[in-house]
């Protein structure tokens, strides 16, 4: 990759050495997903008011509303790849009565509706509503990622070549069993990196940081002080932005960020004769929200990763599941993505038969379920309690936040 490409500010280099002909054999066993060619997608904000539009869209969720007149409606939120469209249908003839048994059924739809707007948004008004019974290529109906995923693939496994044994068989085995899923899924059904390809991206993403402050710098506490500083002084732009405009709902993104961050380099200063493990901090990373891949649940997605953990299960319902866009996977939310990234480490571990000590297995755990930081805030442990724990948390917690300030998702 060109060394001139930067992250989180252009504050942190991404460095990746790799040969052109180690990049083919990465993407030849490691292919990203095949995305849309066309350009020609349906933009709602592209539209005139007025415009009658037909397009096919994937259902996410729908319910019937009652206006101020006691008139009943379906509300609507379709999606396409540019993200989510709200539509509205009205109760002419009765018509709710009749395309709800449709809307619980199917998933993908051709949709002949006329643009409307209202308070500056825009919607559609449905005229007409027909079910498309078809395989569904998740990259046309949902958003995703415009980062270039090739690029995003061959960092990530040119990081994952260059760990030691036995961090380097782990991850190496998780992602040939995985990767057909791991390169698609979101990171998130809302908030940061919710669209196809956002696990992947925000796994590069942390690994961005962990490497800036273990293998960039001398000193991973000075480097740890140098991402808050930047986070300062992006703080002060995001007031200062604020205090001259008109509008004053804008999200500040590191609002309330700073004091925690530091709190959470107190408690890493607690460790501060310790040398951290950084293979056992990367292959953490690659494993801390590798469990989303059970958590949640949306078009195209396949359900392999239950087969994986619980072979002798019972077949579940998964034949007959209609999946919609970015949703809690009514079996997944029962245990979440924190257990589930450990039940999958352990698992490879187990089923590839590698050697690797009781401790670095503990450690490796104790990340998966500390990275969330705050008991509060979804962690597993009260407070890390190793420096590999603190620092997993910081960088998720810095490039979770940093998402939400990228133009290019």
């Amino acid at each position: 990759m060109e060394e001139s490409k930067s992250y989180f500010y252009n504050f942190i280099p991404i460095i990746s050495e790799v040969t052109q002909q180690e990049r083919k054999k990465i993407l030849e066993k490691y292919p990203p997903p095949e995305l849309p060619t066309s350009g020609e997608f349906f933009n709602i904000q592209n539209e005139a008011v007025g415009n009658i539009v037909n397009i096919r869209v994937l259902l996410n969720e729908f319910s019937v509303q009652t206006t101020r007149t006691n008139k009943h409606y379906l509300k609507i939120i379709f999606s396409n790849n540019l993200g989510n469209i709200n539509a509205k249908m009205w109760d002419n003839h009765g018509d709710i009565e009749k395309y709800i048994t449709l809307l619980e059924e199917y998933s993908v739809f051709h949709v002949e509706a006329k643009v409307d707007e209202y308070l500056g948004h825009k919607s559609l008004t449905i005229n007409r509503l027909v079910p498309c019974d078809e395989n569904i290529n998740p990259f046309y109906l949902l958003a995703y990622t415009q980062q270039d995923m090739e690029e995003l693939t061959v960092e990530l496994f040119s990081y994952l070549y260059q760990l030691q044994s036995p961090y380097k068989e782990i991850s190496l085995a998780a992602m040939d069993q995985f990767w057909d899923q791991f390169r698609i899924r979101p990171a998130a059904k809302g908030y940061h990196h919710n669209y196809l390809g956002g696990l992947l991206k925000h796994t590069v993403g942390l690994m961005r940081f962990a490497r800036f402050i273990l293998k960039f710098e001398e000193n991973h506490f000075q480097a740890v002080m140098k991402l808050i500083n930047v986070v300062e002084k992006a703080h002060k732009r995001e007031l200062w932005d604020q205090f001259q405009s008109d509008d004053n709902s804008q999200n500040l993104v590191w609002n309330n960020t700073i004091d925690h961050l530091y709190r959470m380099l107190s408690g890493m200063m607690q460790y501060k004769n310790n040398t951290p493990n950084y293979d056992a901090l990367m292959t953490s990373i690659l494993f801390h929200d590798i469990g989303k891949l059970l958590e949640y649940d949306h078009a195209g997605k396949k359900y392999e990763e239950f087969k994986y953990l619980f072979p002798t299960a019972t077949d579940s319902n998964f034949a007959t599941r209609k999946q919609t866009g970015i949703t809690m996977d009514e079996l997944g939310v029962m245990i979440g993505h924190i257990p589930y990234g450990v039940l999958l480490l352990t698992k490879v571990i187990e089923n590839e038969k590698i050697q690797v000590s009781l401790e670095d297995i503990h450690l490796m755990s104790h990340c998966i379920l500390c990275h969330h930081g705050l008991p509060e805030w979804g962690s597993a442990i009260r407070n890390p309690q190793t420096i590999e724990g603190y620092i997993i948390h910081i960088v998720d917690f810095l490039d979770s936040r940093y998402e939400n300030t990228e133009l290019i998702k």
